[in-house]
């Protein structure tokens, strides 16, 4: 298992070696903010500062790693813009996120000075370029043909990175409600890192389902189904459970309900 992991590291590094170190650099950053939650008692909306950055870094780092690896498959597809487009606006969004958590302020929703609301927009136009490009990355595996690669696993890809563009745009109906909760404002409990609402709807719970269909999906195809029907099947149901927890959350009710203790 170790050495199938490094292996998977070291072929990463040469496919595409500006996303792996902008990929390991936030993942280990994402060990710092850890610590961080665990030393520092600042609060934002009733939970630590330290988890956005966390959550963040996370997702970041992840995405960077698997398009590095999807984006090696394309044929004469050219990875420096991309990648300089991935490592600034990422790069500037998790630098700000990890700044206000610092400050024990608002990253997400925070309009209350003129250079919040500037910052804050611009995380929005960001995610949308960068989800746009991603959009473009998806097109481009819609329509060339990979002879050499199992048909079941392209299909996962191309699923994986539909799903994700949706629901990475569905970020947006968060922006314009200024709100990730439905029923309260910015609600917020300690479940696990996630930090998902246990009282009311919670936008964030679809959003992160369907973005990581990005990996998610790719690697249940390659290692468990193995087969293209199976793979279409799954992919089809895995975005009806994003878009049930959407439907869900807008009607504020919550994924996990709190349980009273008698």
């Amino acid at each position: 298992m170790i050495e199938e992991i490094l292996n998977f590291i070291g072929e990463l590094k040469i496919r595409n070696e500006f996303l792996f170190y902008f990929g390991l650099f936030c993942l280990s950053l994402s060990i710092l903010f850890i610590v961080l939650t665990k030393l520092a008692t600042t609060q934002v909306h009733g939970v630590n500062a330290w988890f956005k950055p966390l959550k963040f870094a996370v997702s970041i780092g992840l995405f960077a790693w698997t398009m590095a690896w999807y984006c090696h498959y394309l044929s004469n597809f050219n990875e420096t813009p991309f990648n300089w487009v991935v490592i600034i606006l990422f790069g500037f969004e998790l630098l700000y996120i990890t700044y206000q958590a610092s400050q024990g302020q608002m990253s997400h929703f925070n309009i209350s000075t003129a250079t919040y609301s500037m910052l804050y927009s611009l995380m929005g136009l960001a995610a949308t370029i960068v989800t746009l490009y991603t959009a473009y990355i998806g097109l481009l595996f819609f329509t060339q043909t990979f002879p050499d690669l199992p048909n079941y696993y392209i299909w996962a890809i191309r699923f994986g990175i539909l799903i994700f563009v949706v629901f990475s745009f569905e970020g947006a109906l968060m922006g314009s409600r200024m709100n990730h909760s439905v029923g309260a404002i910015n609600d917020n409990s300690n479940w696990f890192i996630v930090g998902w609402s246990k009282t009311v709807g919670d936008l964030r719970v679809s959003h992160f389902i369907g973005m990581h269909a990005l990996q998610i999906l790719p690697i249940l195809s390659f290692f468990i189904f193995k087969n293209t029907k199976a793979t279409i099947i799954i992919s089809i149901f895995y975005g009806l459970l994003a878009a049930t927890t959407l439907v869900q959350a807008l009607k504020g009710k919550p994924i996990f309900q709190k349980t009273e203790k008698t």
